[in-house]
């Protein structure tokens, strides 16, 4: 194990975030960087326990102990060879998972749980500063050509292993660029685009053939797809997004957060010419949706220059204690500040949204929102609290639904589960033969971690179905459930 009393003589301490009056003037990342040395002593926390229950919160199966030691210890190509053995995008998942692995730490019990998410971010940087992140190359091709459709993170997973594995895969990307919801979703303050294209990189260097700007089903038809390939998997994520259907959702000023944030993103990036189309400067803005999309749009509208924001939930407030019903190692539902709240705004709890209003030209000037009380399961309005809340822009951030009823899902007949989900065996294989499915796709929208590790799953899967060989790590059945979360 790592330090034999570290868990005892060593506080928590996470990397510090920039001040907020600093960090809100630019696009960059909020987190500054840890000494190593007291890096070193947040791994030496680690108790290496006789069952490590992290593993229970990490769908990948991280061997956390084992990089925490290797941390402590400095031995720092060793601990990156341990982490890429069960995640392929370590600085993805250390910059934008929530962590179920830090409660279900053992020292969580009744203590403040290792950095685990820190340690694997810092170790992944290392290893790319120091050389260690080089191509995995296949040794031999099988003549095998697969089609990855979509280029988030478990289309990425799933094509790297494939590619590993000596077959030629191709990702198709309907936007402009590679990267799914990483390059579009995430705001560059969480994740700074550099680092998805140091990966990117990487991928294709190994062999992976990108394709942006091609939608299956309408750039690329169906048959198509089918002749060209042997395998194919659909990656193509959860992206269709909840909608709120109540009386002035079509006036000018409401939208869709992944309306939103893309433009934020390319403004960040400098790719506009001028102002975003939707932009929050100077407006009062409204998000509806408590969850990190919301504060994505939150941290988002403060940096555009927005004249204030309002953040609203059906949910009461969480607790800010475990509560009871959701015990240790469970992911527990509590208060939670992000870097975005705490760089302005205002967050209120239990408010239901009856009404848009708008001015004489169709413009949103206001929410009709009433407070709620949650009884049995449902929410019910408490009379008379009905009231308005003033604002020029709203920012839908309400989750998705499922996978999008496109040309590419209808055209190929593709089963759905009663979710709208696309359905699939423990195999991540579909009702058609040589077609799979992975991620948000097949499972409904969910983390990066789930993405990642039922890419990598998925690829075994495909591997097996066309070489017969157990060549590739499975992580998970298709079949599973997050268990913490």
């Amino acid at each position: 194990m790592a330090d034999p009393r570290g868990f005892l003589n060593t506080a928590r301490k996470s990397p510090e975030r920039r001040p907020v009056d600093i960090r809100i003037r630019d696009w960059k990342e909020v987190y500054q960087d840890q000494d190593f040395h007291e890096l070193q002593r947040q791994a030496g926390r680690c108790m290496d326990c006789g069952i490590p229950f992290c593993h229970q919160g990490c769908p990948l199966g991280n061997l956390i102990p084992e990089w925490n030691d290797l941390i402590w210890r400095g031995e720092k190509e060793e601990a990156i060879a341990r982490l890429h053995a069960t995640n392929n995008f370590p600085e993805f998942t250390g910059r934008l998972c929530p962590a179920p692995c830090e409660t279900a730490c053992v020292i969580a019990i009744n203590a403040d749980p290792v950095t685990i998410k820190q340690v694997e971010l810092r170790t992944i940087e290392e290893a790319f500063d120091r050389g260690h992140v080089t191509p995995q190359q296949p040794d031999r091709i099988t003549g095998k050509v697969i089609a990855v459709i979509g280029s988030g993170p478990a289309g990425l997973a799933a094509a790297q292993q494939l590619t590993r594995a000596g077959h030629t895969v191709v990702v198709y990307e309907r936007a402009e660029k590679i990267g799914g919801l990483l390059r579009y979703g995430i705001p560059e303050f969480k994740m700074e685009k550099r680092i998805l294209d140091r990966r990117l990189a990487q991928m294709e260097r190994e062999g992976t053939r990108f394709r942006p700007g091609v939608e299956v089903g309408r750039d690329l038809t169906v048959a198509q797809l089918k002749s060209r390939y042997d395998a194919i998997v659909i990656a193509t994520g959860a992206t269709q997004w909840r909608e709120l259907a109540i009386p002035g959702r079509e006036y000018e000023g409401v939208y869709q957060a992944m309306e939103y944030l893309p433009w934020g993103n390319k403004q960040a990036l400098s790719e506009l010419p001028g102002q975003p189309q939707i932009n929050a400067e100077g407006k009062r803005v409204v998000i509806l949706g408590g969850g990190d999309t919301g504060a994505d749009c939150l941290g988002t509208a403060i940096r555009q220059g927005a004249k204030f924001v309002t953040q609203i939930e059906i949910m009461p407030r969480p607790t800010e204690a475990r509560p009871e019903n959701q015990p240790w190692p469970t992911y527990p539902m509590v208060y939670r500040v992000s870097s975005a709240h705490e760089e302005g705004g205002e967050r209120i709890y239990s408010i239901a949204t009856q009404e848009f209003l708008a001015d004489d030209a169709g413009r949103l000037r206001a929410l009709k929102v009433v407070e709620t009380r949650l009884e049995n399961g449902h929410f019910l309005p408490i009379p008379g609290s009905e009231h308005e809340i003033e604002c020029e822009m709203v920012l839908l951030a309400m989750g998705f639904t499922g996978p999008e009823r496109s040309g590419l899902v209808d055209e190929l007949g593709l089963t759905l589960t009663d979710r709208g989900l696309i359905a699939r065996d423990d195999e991540y294989q579909t009702n058609l033969e040589n077609v799979f499915v992975c991620g948000d796709a097949g499972r409904g929208q969910s983390l990066i971690v789930w993405a990642i590790a039922e890419g990598r799953s998925a690829a075994a899967a495909v591997d097996r179905y066309l070489t017969g060989r157990e060549q590739l790590p499975s992580t998970i059945a298709a079949s599973e459930r997050p268990l913490t979360l």
